[in-house]
């Protein structure tokens, strides 16, 4: 329980992480974008709030206004003395307030024209003094509209820098959101196809358990049928015997929560079992049984050898009239079983594909899956060896069934006694 307890800690940590990870992943483009719009308006914000804009230079027109009046009133005879002087105070109150005018140190570094001069020549208050102040202030007009200029240059460019970063954040940010869409869609994809491969595992696990189901189902029915007429203790014990053994092939083979154990993974349970025990159990009127007469000890899973054993048996049952021969010896080191037949054989095109899922053989049963001598190979490949068809010798099959050593072995391998 503790064990589980931790597997369930663990994938539950394991599903937020991954949520984590999807939702930094779905907001990536949003906090792309926000990062890139702040980077890309940051140069243009700073030039229109650090740098000089257009109403700050509105001064330097408005002082040359003011002193340009101031000169015309001084040479207007129409003018009282008390006009001139006030049009001169306008003047002289523009030029001796250095603080409305903005960047003036820059301005005045663009040429010669000073503020300062402007006052000085106001203030001599001659006609001369302010014609050459009317001049100063309009140089110091142009020298403003100089550096207007720019400074709209460099608006330009900063807002031509922002257009094209702009541009290209959503180039990116659409860029990356088409890549995580892509990414969206395939892991979509790739979902529907695990469901999709998980889906055609239970059928393909329901289908090899309703094909290995049958048979002892038939055999368990058929006995109990038997059983309801036998008139000897003897026979009755006998037919006991095999609904016992029918109901235990029942359970071996319907054990719902190891499907993909018992018919696709094919995990074995390894035991050291008697194959003549094994074989034994297929006598009858039409097979014929020949085993060895010492045990011959072999590590298997003994009901997925039964399996393997009885698939093969019946497949030679059904495509022949005549008797079956059923036979145990070891081969390098190994046990093989052959299965004969007297049937009409196969060719060697089809020796090949009745191993192939669902091939109902030349004769194209109605009753069968095609299923039994694939799984049969698949039972024998987990342990290791292999199931094969050759031509027999005077017509019909021969059968070979391989037991190699499985994957997973027993703690400590073991050896058969015969050979």
């Amino acid at each position: 329980m503790n064990f589980r307890a931790a597997l369930q800690r663990t994938a539950r940590g394991a599903a937020r992480l991954v949520a984590l990870r999807e939702g930094l992943l779905a907001a990536l483009p949003a906090a792309l974008t926000v990062s890139l719009l702040l980077l890309a308006t940051q140069p243009a914000y700073r030039t229109l709030i650090n740098g000089d804009n257009g109403k700050r230079f509105y001064a330097y027109q408005g002082l040359a206004q003011d002193v340009q009046t101031a000169e015309l009133a001084a040479l207007s005879p129409d003018l009282t003395a008390e006009q001139r002087q006030v049009a001169l105070d306008r003047a002289l109150s523009s030029a001796t307030n250095p603080s409305q005018f903005k960047s003036l140190d820059v301005v005045e570094h663009k040429g010669a024209a000073r503020l300062a001069t402007v006052a000085e020549l106001l203030q001599q208050g001659t006609p001369a003094s302010l014609r050459a102040a009317s001049f100063e202030a309009i140089q110091l007009g142009s020298q403003a509209d100089e550096q207007a200029r720019r400074l709209s240059e460099q608006y330009v460019r900063a807002l031509t820098s922002m257009r094209w970063f702009l541009i290209g954040t959503a180039v990116i940010t659409g860029v990356l959101s088409m890549l995580l869409i892509v990414r969206a869609l395939a892991l979509w994809r790739a979902e529907r196809h695990r469901h999709a491969r998980r889906e055609a595992r239970q059928r393909e696990a329901l289908q090899l358990a309703s094909h290995e189901l049958r048979r002892p189902l038939q055999s368990l029915l058929l006995a109990s049928d038997l059983l309801r007429h036998a008139d000897t203790a003897e026979r009755q014990q006998h037919l006991l015997s095999l609904i016992e053994d029918s109901a235990a092939q029942l359970a071996s083979r319907a054990d719902l929560t190891r499907l993909n154990d018992l018919y696709l993974d094919v995990a074995l349970r390894l035991e050291d079992v008697d194959l003549r025990a094994v074989l034994r159990s297929f006598a009858s009127g039409r097979v014929t049984v020949t085993v060895p007469a010492e045990p011959l000890m072999w590590a298997v899973d003994r009901d997925r050898l039964r399996q393997v054993v009885e698939n093969v048996v019946e497949n030679a049952l059904t495509y022949t009239a005549g008797p079956v021969e059923v036979a145990l010896h070891g081969a390098n080191g190994t046990p093989v079983i052959t299965v004969r037949d007297h049937g009409p054989g196969l060719s060697p095109d089809q020796l090949h594909a009745v191993f192939l899922p669902h091939d109902r053989g030349p004769l194209g049963r109605r009753d069968g899956h095609g299923l039994g001598l694939p799984l049969a190979r698949r039972y024998a490949r987990a342990h290791g060896g292999d199931v094969s068809l050759t031509a027999a010798a005077g017509g019909g099959l021969i059968a070979t069934i391989h037991l190699g050593e499985p994957p997973a072995p027993l703690a400590e391998p073991r050896r058969p006694t015969l050979f």
